[in-house]
């Protein structure tokens, strides 16, 4: 069990890592840890007119990220998607993307769910 500190620092990490997947497979930084509509959202992110917002759970090996995203989780990230679309309507597509990162002996792994709800 790690300590909320750690946690902090491990989800930060777990960021920056899905950030620099992302920008090695051609996507642009648009937000980072962007705050509206009552959310937090982790990243946005941009390529070719194609937006996603993505949420990423740092989890241990085995654990299961996915179910972390509740009914509940996923009705705050639509409201924090609505506010940032009202100040940039010009997305042609948007989505939100599940990014499920472990830490296994300094191994990332990492897990993405495209249009995971």
């Amino acid at each position: 069990m790690r300590d909320r500190r750690e946690a902090y620092e491990h989800g930060l990490g777990a960021e920056s890592f899905v950030e620099a997947y992302m920008h090695d497979e051609g996507w642009h930084t648009l937000a980072r840890n962007w705050r509206g509509g009552g959310a937090e959202i982790d990243l946005i992110m941009r390529r070719d007119g194609v937006v996603r917002v993505i949420e990423v759970k740092a989890r241990e090996p085995g654990e299961d990220g996915l179910e972390a995203v509740t009914p509940s989780k996923q009705a705050k990230l639509r409201r924090g998607a609505e506010a940032w679309l009202a100040f940039n309507p010009d997305c042609e597509e948007i989505a939100f993307l599940v990014a499920v990162v472990t830490l296994n002996e300094g191994i990332w792994g990492l897990e993405l769910w495209d249009d995971a709800f």
